[in-house]
């Protein structure tokens, strides 16, 4: 290996097939790369094979893409069983769920399995420091921060995290990856909780929840304030049921124990709802119903 040349990346792995892993798996399949996507169970599996299907079919079905082309971003995506499968990946995205014991196992777990030993080990984690997940490897140069956004499918924005241990070579060929590859916009973060966007996001989120606790207004009252009020595209509180409330909530909990600050700590309200299983979109229920 070259040090100071990228390595252009054409085999993914992304561990999770969630609602991100799944997004950023078809990312890259479109893109034209071999992709495989990791889960825990097979019912797990299945899920996120019928939810990559479901969004080409969507596509397809607004014009986006043609049938033929949804069929080779369906076959260039592979869907299995536990993490053995990826000992070939020249780039293995997490993207598990937001909990930092997890999110160690399984860097522990990819160092032992990835043999290629320029192989880069990213986490889409929105606010773990990356420097905790490096030193779980044997490689931390190799270990980088590659956070997409909600749906991935259609945000542009990429943050690349580089931390204190990570070589210039692991990061210029992120870049590389997702600015030529993909054809993302990249923003460079430091190795801090909450990294740019969430550092801003949460607490303004937050603050929302707390506005709504209060009875200061209704949820409706709050999001159309922001979106009427401010031009943004989404509400808060919506917002937080797309992104899901115990995914905020870990991130939350990550940058206060980092930084302290009060505007950090999760609402009483927050922490309830996520105990309750109201979780937003993807339960049904949060702030707002989505089971009808």
């Amino acid at each position: 290996m070259t040090e100071h040349i990228s390595r252009a990346i054409t085999r993914v792995g992304v561990i999770g097939g969630g609602l991100m892993g799944s997004g950023i798996a078809e990312v890259c399949a479109r893109s034209g790369l071999d992709v495989i996507v990791s889960e825990v169970r097979p019912e797990f599996a299945e899920s996120a094979s019928r939810r990559i299907a479901a969004s080409m079919a969507r596509a397809v079905k607004a014009g986006k893409v043609d049938p033929d082309e949804a069929d080779q971003v369906n076959a260039l995506i592979k869907v299995v069983v536990g993490l053995e499968e990826l000992a070939d990946r020249q780039l293995v995205i997490e993207a598990a769920t937001e909990n930092e014991q997890l999110k160690l196992q399984v860097f522990t777990d990819l160092d032992r399995i990835v043999t290629d030993p320029d192989a880069i080990l990213a986490s889409n984690t929105s606010s773990i420091p990356i420097s905790k997940l490096a030193v779980a490897t044997g490689r931390p140069d190799k270990v980088v921060g590659v956070h997409f956004f909600n749906p991935a499918t259609v945000q542009k924005l990429v943050e690349i995290i580089p931390s204190l241990l990570t070589s210039t070579w692991t990061v210029d060929s992120v870049v590389e990856f997702a600015t030529v590859a993909l054809g993302k916009t990249v923003v460079r973060a430091k190795d801090r909780a909450g990294f740019v966007v969430n550092a801003l996001l949460i607490p303004y989120l937050l603050s929302a929840v707390r506005m709504f606790e209060g009875g200061h207004a209704t949820a409706e009252d709050i999001d159309n304030g922001m979106v009427l009020g401010c031009a943004h595209p989404m509400g808060p509180l919506r917002l937080l049921d797309l992104v899901g409330l115990d995914t905020a909530k870990s991130a939350a909990e990550s940058m206060y124990a980092e930084y302290g600050e009060p505007h950090y700590a999760p609402p009483a309200l927050l922490s309830r709802m996520v105990e309750a299983g109201l979780l937003g979109r993807k339960s049904g229920r949060g702030f707002y119903d989505y089971a009808t």
